[in-house]
């Protein structure tokens, strides 16, 4: 769920309500700026408040333990089956450790959710004298470029990328 102050930060709760019961995993995610969305910060709810309001009704939440490469942080509530996930990708930068890459629908290769730079496998595919090692290389190269960071808000928001829904996720 992103959350949104006014919008849906309200239905917070409810969502945790359904790890009681259920062996499910609910992730909270912090309002990210992509093309189109109207982002701004009147909107933005941040983890420590998401997880406060959460801890304010439910009592304090208990950290799990997470893997080194994972852009969630995880939390149980005591005699909850399921778990409580933030994902904070404006207050806490994860982008050194985080290792996805993402396929659009049209065949382009993202290394990361707030890049804007792609490469075309659906060309290397396309040609008739491509070859595994040729692909390879080309995710290779685009993985090599990565950055480590993502700038923050103001240089996400400055560039243009594609909106979430033509990216995938």
């Amino acid at each position: 769920m992103v959350v949104m102050k006014g919008l849906n930060d309200d239905e917070m709760v409810n969502f945790v309500d359904l790890t009681k019961d259920n062996n499910v995993s609910v992730r909270f995610l912090e309002f990210m700026p992509f093309n189109g969305n109207s982002w701004n910060w009147e909107k933005f709810v941040a983890f420590s408040d998401q997880k406060r309001m959460i801890e304010n009704h439910f009592g304090c939440l208990e950290r799990e333990n997470d893997d080194s490469h994972s852009t969630s942080m995880n939390y149980r509530l005591p005699g909850h089956a399921g778990q409580i996930g933030f994902i904070s990708s404006i207050t806490r930068n994860f982008c050194g450790g985080c290792n996805r890459i993402r396929l659009t629908y049209d065949g382009n290769l993202k290394v990361c959710l707030f890049g804007r730079d792609e490469v075309s496998l659906r060309d290397v595919i396309r040609s008739p004298s491509y070859t595994e090692e040729e692909l390879t290389d080309v995710i290779n190269g685009a993985i090599k470029k990565k950055a480590f960071s993502h700038g923050g808000v103001d240089e996400i928001k400055k560039g243009l990328n594609r909106p979430m829904i033509l990216i995938g996720g």
